[in-house]
């Protein structure tokens, strides 16, 4: 159960209260003064604003990722960060072709629709087959499986915008698991309203996995266009869908992590990570997921390493192929030890402003925690769990023993945006993303161990 700092003891905190609650080599002041330096931050737009427009969309494994990697390399560099180097690794590859979705009867017109990584092919010729619709998951799994076998399948949901982002996970089966089950029934293809919040004909893409299953055609259909198909199978008459879609998968290619470092007085004490992931859809230049979030730690770290030397060592990571399964995060855990890590942070839920902090810090650190938490107080950030915090890239450190905090941003329009090609740069609200810069930098200050000129 989420625990929150009392907001009557908050207010009633003075300088001096704070200053005790930080550990001795953090002083208040500085803390405050990096982060309030922090909120009129321009590095953090210009680092975004840079990646997706000269590089634009990167999906994880292709030349135009390298072309990212070669970017960050260069920017990373010309800021003045330490150790800048790529770990590259080897990735089973898959590239989008063409997708088309064209209802033949009873109403002939045409359906927005775009493939899911990992998809199956039609062929060049597409295929022709009955829709079978069903309003949820759990309506597709009661149905039986002769309704279902060589018809195309549509299921439907009902997700709803929230700030915690929370409907993602709870609304997403559809394209979670739909399409191994969709095969393992005997599917010809499957289709589903986009796992997102928009109204916009832009379908959400999205990574699936089959498992053992045999790939079969899957993608979404944009919320407009489903809602359309719905509407057409409530008519009670047969529909008939030629669909078209043309990925492949291209082999082995190379990926990499970009990592950079603001080095510590101790080189023996426990690091600090804070990351992005460096990939996007190739569907778009992939401003919220994620070019914002590199653009954030980045802009953090720099402000830590202008203002002095910090105790520990801050390693910037910005993983690669995330999107496509989370291939960065893996590799890095393979040739790092999780335990020698004093915490681990991503940023990855795109610009809006924090509003909440978790960590899993342990209850030995708790007093660390507390601290983090008033340090972020006056930015109305918001006390979460201390038991729960993460990241798609850092998940494979934490199991591995790194402990974690979590800058929750707000995520009322995320999915508006997500996976989509409306993922562009005019998305960004500026002061919102300065106040994220100022979260990282107050984060970075406390945990650091205090930073020397």
């Amino acid at each position: 159960m989420t625990k929150l700092l009392s907001r009557t003891a908050l207010l009633a905190l003075t300088p001096a209260l704070i200053a005790a609650a930080q550990p001795s080599e953090v002083p208040a002041e500085q803390i405050a003064e990096l982060r309030t330096a922090a909120l009129d931050d321009t590095l953090a737009y210009d680092i975004t604003e840079g990646l997706t427009t000269e590089v634009g969309p990167r999906l994880g494994g292709t030349e135009a990722e390298a072309r990212a990697r070669a970017w960050s390399v260069k920017r990373l560099e010309a800021l003045g960060f330490a150790n800048v180097r790529v770990e590259e690794f080897q990735m089973p590859t898959w590239v989008r072709g063409e997708e088309k979705a064209h209802v033949i009867a009873p109403f002939p017109q045409e359906l927005i629709v775009t493939a899911f990584g990992q998809s199956g092919s039609t062929g060049p010729d597409g295929l022709t087959a009955e829709v079978v619709g069903y309003d949820d998951y759990a309506a597709f799994l009661a149905a039986p499986t002769a309704d279902i076998a060589g018809k195309i399948v549509f299921i439907s949901h009902a997700m709803p915008a929230n700030q915690d982002g929370s409907g993602y996970s709870a609304y997403g089966t559809p394209r979670f698991q739909g399409p191994r089950v969709a095969s393992e029934r005997g599917a010809a293809a499957i289709i589903v309203k986009s796992i997102g919040t928009d109204s916009d004909r832009m379908p959400h893409t999205g990574s699936i996995s089959f498992g053992d299953a045999t790939p079969i055609p899957a993608g979404a259909l944009s919320v407009p266009d489903a809602e359309q198909l719905q509407r057409m199978l409530k008519r009670g008459r047969p529909v008939t869908l030629h669909l078209l879609m043309t990925p492949r998968q291209i082999g082995e290619q190379t990926s990499g992590n970009v990592i950079a470092e603001v080095p510590g007085r101790n080189s023996d004490a426990k690091k600090l990570l804070v990351s992005c992931h460096l990939d996007s859809w190739d569907n778009s230049p992939g401003v919220f997921d994620d070019g914002a979030g590199c653009g954030i730690v980045a802009a953090a770290a720099k402000r830590i390493m202008d203002a002095g030397r910090p105790y520990r060592t801050i390693e910037i990571v910005w993983f690669g192929a995330e999107e496509v399964g989370i291939h960065g995060g893996a590799a890095f855990a393979e040739r790092h030890d999780g335990n020698d890590y004093h915490a681990v942070a991503e940023s990855d839920f795109g610009a809006d402003r924090v509003w909440q902090v978790t960590t899993n810090l342990g209850a030995e650190r708790k007093a660390e925690a507390d601290a983090l938490r008033l340090a972020l107080y006056p930015l109305s950030i918001v006390s979460g769990s201390y038991e729960q915090a993460g990241g798609a890239d850092i998940g494979p450190l934490m199991r591995e023993g790194a402990p974690g905090i979590s800058l929750r941003q707000d995520g009322s329009r995320y999915f508006d945006l997500h996976h989509t090609p409306n993922d562009t740069l005019d998305k960004i609200d500026k002061q919102q993303l300065q106040q994220n810069v100022a979260a990282w930098v107050t984060m970075l200050a406390v945990m650091s161990g205090g930073i020397e000129k």
